[in-house]
């Protein structure tokens, strides 16, 4: 799962951070202009090995990078290689062939599974929850299967209730989990605003086990994973023997620690399934054909709807930030793992990242490999550097900072050392890069504080996984 962008990223501070930037290694960035679709790098395959080992190196030994990576072309693998350690307390090697968690890209098949559905006849996208789900609240009568697809719902997030954090080991049903929010008031009118929400994602499980009389896993295994000859993808149930199942971890240096436990019926079908980065291509490749739904039935499913979110994936509109091409994607963050699948359709390109660190920025590293494919501006991971600072200083950061009503960041000093706690998580140490900017050693993220003419502190920076977001100071 992922808390969005997100993610259901549970030791991260609010989302799959963003990797830390040090030298170029790539020609400055074009003028602006008018976007041009960017053309592969004139790499030969050796070359191309090279940047891609440069840049990985440069994660291990900063990030704690633990994973496999695969870069592809008309589906023929360019780069497939495993880094770092799929245990690490054994010393397992990582490689193309283990197997991850991969978090909220579960929700991909979940959408895929609705629309096989809807193909058949069995239900309708316009259709209220409410014909599938009993007993149904009165206030989800509105709610339709486009608003659960679309994160558009109004219904809260299961994984933004603060208590539901205290019990994510606890093993529960799907009753039980639907109970946590099922009596909760909506957020907004069903369809009028944005926001990422694993509550709903669940609630599409649940009508697929409704709607076809099997179990989540059985359906999806019946309907994808074995037409398509996907042998190395299923529900991560722990109990399970599962020859090259990877260990999550997270944080980075000293602050690496193994996972916290997670039931994972609790992410169902909004992040409970593993893969290799070997299946996800051929996953990738199978949606260019109609082996599973239409053509009209994919764009419907890639339209998207609001805040660029589709049935299931994002959609990034061709821009400079995309080398001039559209992208179709999804990144996913859950106990120890954090993953991306980036789709460039019109020339058949795609990346898929898969760690075994929740601390990694996947979709980071995701966007670096297609830069050094298409010859663009990329970094180099290196150590960010811990500036002296007077701890009187930092008390004028000191306080409650709102990044949304139910999620508040708190700022405060314990001595020399700065903390921040985001709502329902741990309490993180800080460090000074400046007067204002700070960094979490065990996630790639950076807070920055923001003063007004008159030196007061109005509000803080977040920068995570590719996006800042403005959190407005309370107190």
């Amino acid at each position: 799962m992922k808390l969005k962008d997100a993610a259901l990223v549970l030791a991260l501070l609010l989302h799959v951070p963003v990797a830390p930037r040090a030298q170029s290694a790539a020609p400055p960035a074009p003028a602006a202009g008018p976007v041009a679709a960017a053309k592969p790098a004139a790499l030969d395959p050796a070359t191309l090995r090279d940047k891609v080992d440069e840049l990985m190196n440069g994660h291990v030994r900063t990030n704690d990078f633990h994973g496999a990576v695969l870069l592809a072309s008309g589906g023929t693998p360019l780069i497939s290689k495993g880094y770092g350690f799929a245990n690490i307390e054994w010393q397992v090697p990582s490689t193309p062939q283990t197997k991850y968690r991969i978090g909220s890209i579960t929700k991909q098949f979940t959408s895929m599974l609705i629309m096989q559905l809807r193909e058949q006849g069995r239900i309708r996208i316009e259709d209220s929850v409410c014909l599938y789900l009993s007993p149904c609240p009165e206030a989800w009568k509105p709610v339709t299967v486009h608003h659960l697809l679309t994160h558009t719902s109004g219904i809260p997030t299961y994984t933004g209730i603060p208590a539901w954090r205290e019990t994510m080991m606890v093993p529960k049903t799907t009753e039980q989990m639907v109970a946590l929010f099922r009596d909760l008031p909506l957020q907004w009118v069903p369809g009028e605003k944005y926001a990422y929400n694993n509550s709903g994602y669940f609630l599409l499980g649940v009508l697929i086990e409704k709607i076809t009389g099997k179990k989540y896993e059985e359906a999806l295994q019946e309907m994808i994973l074995t037409p398509l000859g996907l042998k190395d993808t299923g529900y991560d149930w722990p109990g399970p023997i599962m020859p090259r199942r990877a260990a999550g971890y997270q944080g980075r240096g000293p602050g690496l620690t193994n996972a916290a436990a997670l039931d994972m019926q609790q992410p169902f079908s909004a992040g409970s399934l593993y893969s290799t980065v070997e299946d996800l291509l051929v996953w990738d490749q199978a949606l260019y054909t109609e082996k599973l739904i239409p053509n009209a039935a994919k764009r419907i499913m890639w339209t998207p709807f609001k805040s660029g979110y589709a049935y299931g994936w994002s959609i990034a509109e061709p821009s400079a930030a995309t080398f001039g091409h559209r992208r179709v994607t999804h990144s996913g963050g859950i106990n120890g793992f954090s993953s991306v699948i980036i789709r460039v359709p019109d020339t058949n390109v795609t990346v898929i990242v898969l760690s075994n660190n929740a601390a990694v920025n996947a979709t980071a590293v995701g966007g670096d490999l297609l830069a050094i494919y298409y010859g663009q501006p990329y970094n180099i991971p290196a150590p960010r550097t811990i500036v002296p600072m007077d701890p009187r200083a930092f008390d004028a950061y000191v306080g409650k900072y709102e990044l949304r009503p139910d999620f508040i960041m708190t700022v405060s000093r314990d001595g020399s050392r700065f903390l921040t706690q985001a709502t329902g998580q741990n309490v993180i140490e800080i460090f000074p890069m400046s007067d204002t900017k700070f960094f979490p050693k065990a996630l790639e993220a950076e807070i920055t504080f923001v003063k007004s003419a008159d030196g007061t502190v109005t509000h803080l920076m977040l920068t995570q996984n590719g996006r800042t977001q403005m959190a407005k100071k309370m107190d």
